[in-house]
């Protein structure tokens, strides 16, 4: 198989849940993904890591992270997930992204060790794989969904990392705030420390008595760094990830030290070292044009906010471009952004996406008048028939949405999509 042929067959082990909305309970154990450990002969004691959980921010303190510890001179890996263009996007060493090549061979010479496995199992035991292989100093590791019964919570990391807990996945992870927080949890192991990035009462005696029964040292962000350091990632609620972020490097400064000058250096340089996309993109300075995942409530109410912010202090027409999967209730989200916005109702190119007409329906029970844009290219392009260059344009909602905005953008504009190839 060629690359396209390799990532078209991966794709076809997502979990129903992942493309449609629909499907198979969440997993009980992680036993597929230490019977795979054990066919690879255990990739992942062969590297130092950094595990990171959490509702919402665990990607960008994720790629700060890896971004901090490049610019110290450290050979990084980064797993993150979903990616928005390319599947490569997942794993990374030292920001970019593996060749085609490292791709079809791991499928290829592991086909019989993978065949039974989730999209999501195989990737991990690839991003495992490949660190071994490229014998990186550390790796930051990114959750997946949960923790507890993540694949990749067979680490045992150098420290854990709970960015917040919101409601999402509720489905799988439980309907409070206080069982979700169970599950991220999981990820706690004994005596290994856990940065905390958000206390409030209703969690905070969850990961006490986790991490009590663990032995594991707790170390609260917020309250470590009141003031955290400048950041190049522009949206108001990277603060807290900042907060995480230098936390987590001064709980591991004996293995990995981090000077003064590569902290201010990998935290203003993250997209450009690390390839990170989608938080608070601007795509256009004319009409004034962001994109950003946030796709949950408590992720949306910030997002929400600072786009108010923007739009009180810019003025002109604000217009919303937004969409939805169909296995979440739209209307919290959609009572959080601002009334008085056009609202334009999109679909994303995914089966998983809630179709425009039904999200544009659910908005009208909320009060809310909108037109149906249909595909996010439809969309844009009836967006940018109505606005005047001095208006702002917001594309969000979903990260599929996103992902989709971000690949029209750059082939109308010429950009290259490959931005690792003008390294």
């Amino acid at each position: 198989m060629n690359y396209r042929e390799t990532t078209e067959w991966l794709f076809a082990q997502l979990p129903v849940f992942q493309r449609t909305g629909g499907g198979p309970q969440y997993k009980i154990d992680l036993d597929k993904t230490l019977d795979l450990m054990g066919a690879l002969d255990h990739p992942e004691r062969s590297f130092e890591s950094i595990h990171v959980a959490g509702t919402n921010g665990k990607g960008s303190t994720s790629h700060l992270l890896a971004s901090v510890l490049q610019s110290q001179g450290y050979t990084v890996g980064l797993y993150t997930s979903p990616h928005l263009m390319d599947f490569r996007e997942r794993i990374r060493i030292n920001g970019r992204p593996l060749s085609e090549e490292e791709v079809v061979r791991f499928v290829a010479n592991h086909q019989e060790a993978i065949q039974s496995l989730s999209f999501f199992e195989m990737t991990v035991g690839m991003a495992f794989d490949a660190f071994r292989r490229h014998a990186v100093d550390v790796a930051v590791v990114e959750v997946g969904m949960g923790g507890r019964l993540d694949s990749t919570n067979v680490l045992t990391p150098r420290v854990s990392v709970i960015t917040n807990i919101g409601l999402d996945h509720t489905a799988y992870l439980g309907s409070t705030r206080k069982a979700i927080a169970a599950e991220k949890a999981g990820i706690i192991k004994p005596g290994v420390p856990v940065v905390l990035g958000e206390r409030d009462d209703e969690t905070a005696g969850v990961f006490l008595e986790i991490a009590r029964k663990n032995k594991a040292p707790v170390w609260w962000a917020q309250e470590h760094i009141p003031e955290p350091l400048p950041c190049g990632l522009l949206g108001t609620y990277q603060k807290q990830n900042v907060q995480c972020v230098q936390t987590t490097l001064e709980v591991v400064r004996e293995y990995w030290p981090v000077s003064v000058e590569a902290m201010r250096k990998g935290l203003a340089n993250v997209c450009q070292l690390t390839g990170l996309r989608g938080r608070w993109e601007i795509l256009s300075s004319s009409p004034f044009t962001i994109a950003d995942t946030g796709h949950n409530a408590h992720g949306i109410e910030v997002v929400a906010q600072q786009l108010k912010d923007v739009w009180e202090e810019k003025g002109g027409e604000l217009y919303l471009v937004l969409g939805a999967v169909n296995d979440k209730d739209p209307k919290e989200t959609l009572a959080l952004w601002p009334k008085d916005a056009h609202f334009v109702f999109v679909q994303a190119q995914i089966p998983r996406a809630l179709p425009a007409n039904d999200l544009a329906l659910e908005a009208q029970s909320l009060g809310i008048q909108g037109r149906i844009g249909g595909s996010v290219a439809e969309g844009l392009d009836a967006v940018y028939r109505l606005a005047g260059p001095n208006d702002i344009v917001f594309v969000g909602g979903s990260t599929f949405v996103v992902a989709d905005a971000l690949t029209i953008n750059e082939a109308r504009n010429g950009t290259p999509s490959q931005w690792w190839s003008q390294k």
